[in-house]
């Protein structure tokens, strides 16, 4: 590791409020670079979808099959687009671990639990069509911000737990094997029941205490849920930085493995427009995890 690279890595731990819980073997320090082929626009939602979903895939360049990211971009589970990760899916294969890049339907068209739902289809996707994208099926990772990282660790921990909403074509889908989540909402149950919630959950916190419950990770935490790494701005005035540290004490708590660093004077826009400043870290947790 060069020593520009090793002082940047130090001021994340010093500055950010790191905490770790892996150290990691000297070859994921420093970050083994590799091709990658773009296969864009490959519709992953099956005929009679209620919308036809697709994805970018990035492929990377690899002799054997290897780990895959599902990666989910965020916009208040109503907008934007899977361009918004496009530079993340990138540096992703970039560092050897192929990334599907996805679309999701948006409320309050689609209202809770169809954006797991096609969530749960596209990791389904990725597993059936792993010879086609060299990747290993049994080890698969996530990767998401802002609501996209709600989704994504509401993936994992449905998965992990005995929570209602498991996929009903496929209750037994094998789940994630880590999960890197910025700006994460982790309990809906501790938001007051603003439009965005309201439009993808269907009402108030108050009408509704069971569904804001089922669509919150931080509730079903349990001893097989996935190894987290949280990064959160600590100026976040969208998505409390209390959210990011109540769930990373919840997972420790449960024994689960979790990372969290601290991005200090950053708000929710300027966490995900700086978010390569941790990218490093949670790179190295990604190869640690997907071994």
């Amino acid at each position: 590791m060069t020593l520009a690279r090793w002082l940047s890595a130090l001021a994340l731990l010093v500055l950010g409020g790191c905490t770790t819980h892996i150290n990691p073997p000297d070859d994921l320090v420093e970050p083994k670079h590799t091709g990658f082929e773009e296969r864009l626009n490959i519709r992953y939602s099956p005929e009679g979808w209620p919308e036809a979903l697709h994805a970018d895939f990035y492929v990377a360049e690899r002799t054997t099959p290897g780990p895959a990211v599902l990666v989910v971009h965020g916009g208040g589970w109503q907008g934007r687009s899977r361009a918004d990760m496009t530079d993340t899916a990138r540096e992703l294969a970039r560092h050897g671990l192929t990334a599907m890049n996805i679309d999701y339907r948006f409320a309050p068209d689609h209202q809770y639990p169809a954006q797991l739902r096609d969530l749960q289809q596209a990791l389904d996707w990725l597993r059936r069509h792993h010879h086609q994208m060299n990747v290993d099926p049994e080890r698969i990772a996530g990767f998401g911000y802002s609501s996209g990282a709600h989704l994504i660790s509401l993936l994992a921990t449905v998965n992990s737990s005995d929570h209602p909403d498991r996929a009903p074509w496929n209750p037994d889908q094998q789940g994630l094997l880590a999960v890197v989540a910025g700006g994460l909402p982790a309990d809906l149950r501790n938001f007051d029941s603003g439009r965005l919630l309201r439009q993808f959950l269907g009402d108030t916190r108050e009408a509704m205490p069971e569904r804001y419950e089922r669509a919150s990770p931080a509730a079903w935490v349990t001893a097989d849920t996935p190894p987290h790494f949280l990064f959160h701005g600590t100026w976040d005035d969208l998505v409390p930085v209390s959210q990011a540290r109540d769930f990373h004490r919840r997972l420790e708590a449960a024994d689960v493995t979790s990372q969290l660093v601290l991005m200090h004077g950053q708000g929710h826009v300027t966490t995900f427009l700086f978010r390569g400043a941790v990218m490093d870290e949670a790179l190295v947790f990604l190869k640690a995890h997907t071994r």
